[in-house]
């Protein structure tokens, strides 16, 4: 019956400004002065009593006072009992709530439980259930993410050394469904790596992935305000989900992966003690093998299994996976040399000249060295392991040096042809006299440069004397320019432009 402060003309208003007119319970409360809660737990009756307001238009007062407030009836609890394994699996979904499930099941059950009875019958079940699984999780929301305690032994074939390699878990809240593989150790690439994997094996993205506040992901670790190092935050960017790290110490902020560890050890490890491994990938195939078996196991007091339940929970609610999987790298300071290059692990790198004795940014990765300035990638080569070798790319060069790598042998010989016989000559003698041609170049652009100074008509017969007196080096040939003797015609007795015979002179032919 209602309340003498309530009367069945307010309740009829009620359902007609609600039902009818599309008003909020807020806004129905305050046009009839009545509490917020007043207004749903009528409307609620009405629903579950198949009443909507055009049937309520057909009721006179006590026939529908009849419908919402009908006598408790002799029940059994084994006959209105709810399924409550399926009422806490659907309180998983997004926007479902314990009004909305009880509303479903009354409607279609004239035995049904009141509101407050079906709260609390339900609270009671749910007390049964262990602790991690009583915290209702979101489908798709959560990720944990963790590593187990226990380790297993790698047998090196040729060495015999024994190595333990660390198991990673990954599970969902909502669905319990597990992901596990092992890795070589717990660096951040490790546990990175198998972040990557384990989304890959969901075929999707959580919104939050929660992890441990390790080391190897967490810069600064913080009971209220943990930072993720630089190559965990570009992990999540690329993926588009939020990392919320549990508390140090509070086993409690992740106790879905607490748990899944001691399935993943009781399920898998255990019933791999026994054998012997020789590698991580023979290993992660004995995992793979085992965690199928694990994710379809029916659950003990909820309905389907862990891939069922993903299935029909987490899976809809992920995010899709990027188009280009993440690739692991790391950061690393670098000073520019003089030379405008960068070392990295006894190789050097290019940047653009600009650059020289700044500090810039490497981005390594298995591939690739890029570098980046103010936050801008300026360079990039292939990763080369030539320890004392140089990548150089020519537009990071001077406009000089870059010249003087345009140069070739031949090019330089036919430069000094257009100036004349005895240039060509001098050159070809430069080139020729090094251990390598490219130990010529600079005396051979020296070259050019007194041809501009001097002009090449002096150039040439400077190059004509100096083949004369047998010293057709650059340093003969600018101090004949400086002291003039180009422009004297008495010559020694030596052929102009011929150069004397020695084996080791091969002539312009050699260079084409």
């Amino acid at each position: 019956m209602p309340t003498n402060r309530i009367t069945m003309r307010q309740i009829r208003e009620t359902l007609r400004l609600h039902l009818q007119a599309g008003l909020s319970y807020g806004e129905v409360a305050r046009e009839l002065k009545i509490s917020k809660s007043a207004a749903g737990k009528y409307v609620s009756l009405a629903r579950a009593a198949g009443v909507d307001w055009a049937v309520a238009q057909t009721l006179s007062d006590a026939e529908l006072e009849a419908r919402l407030f009908r006598p408790a009836l002799p029940r059994s609890s084994h006959q209105l009992a709810p399924d409550f394994a399926v009422v806490h699996q659907e309180l998983k979904r997004a926007g479902v709530t314990l009004q909305l499930l009880w509303e479903e099941y009354a409607q279609s059950n004239k035995l049904a439980y009141k509101y407050t009875s079906f709260c609390v019958k339900y609270r009671e079940w749910a007390m049964g259930l262990k602790r991690s699984m009583r915290q209702t999780h979101v489908a798709g929301e959560k990720l944990f993410v963790d590593y187990a305690g226990q380790t297993v032994p790698i047998v090196d074939a040729a060495t015999g050394e024994i190595t333990k390699a660390q198991i990673f878990v990954a599970t969902f809240g909502a669905s319990n469904y597990t992901y596990a593989c092992a890795t070589a150790r717990q660096t951040t690439a490790d546990w990175i790596g198998a972040q990557v994997q384990a989304l890959e094996f969901f075929a999707g993205v959580p919104r939050l992935i929660v992890p441990d506040q390790t080391r190897s992901l967490i810069k600064n670790p913080d009971s209220y305000d943990p930072q993720p190092n630089r190559l965990y935050e570009e992990f999540a960017a690329h993926y588009g989900c939020a990392l919320l790290a549990a508390r140090p110490a509070h086993p409690r902020d992740k106790p879905k992966v607490e748990n899944a560890v001691l399935v993943v050890e009781r399920w898998i490890l255990a019933r791999l003690r026994n054998r012997r491994f020789f590698s991580l990938g023979e290993l992660n195939q004995a995992i793979a093998l085992l965690l199928l078996d694990l994710n379809q196991r029916a659950f003990k007091k909820l309905p389907g299994c862990r891939r069922s339940a993903f299935d029909l929970l987490d899976a809809p609610a992920l995010q899709p996976l990027p188009s280009k999987r993440f690739e692991i790298f790391k950061w690393k300071s670098a000073k520019v040399n003089i030379d405008y290059h960068i070392e990295y692990e006894g190789h050097y790198y290019s940047v653009p000249h600009a650059l020289v004795r700044t500090s810039v940014e490497l981005r390594v990765t298995a591939s690739l060295v890029e570098c980046f300035s103010s936050n801008q990638r300026v360079a990039c080569h292939p990763l080369s392991h030539q320890r004392g070798r140089h990548t150089t790319d020519p537009e990071h060069m001077p406009a000089s040096h870059r010249a003087h790598l345009e140069w070739t042998p031949q090019k330089l010989i036919d430069w000094g042809l257009r100036i004349g016989v005895s240039t060509a000559a001098v050159v070809t003698w430069q080139l020729e006299h090094r251990p390598h041609p490219e130990q010529g170049y600079r005396a051979c652009l020296g070259m050019q440069r007194l041809a501009r100074e001097y002009t090449p008509a002096r150039l040439e017969a400077a190059c004509t004397r100096a083949l004369a007196i047998r010293s057709p080096n650059l340093k003969s040939v600018t101090s004949i320019l400086k002291s003039g003797l180009d422009r004297q015609h008495s010559l020694p007795t030596t052929t102009p432009g011929a150069l004397p015979v020695h084996e080791n002179i091969r002539g312009p032919d050699y260079f084409h």
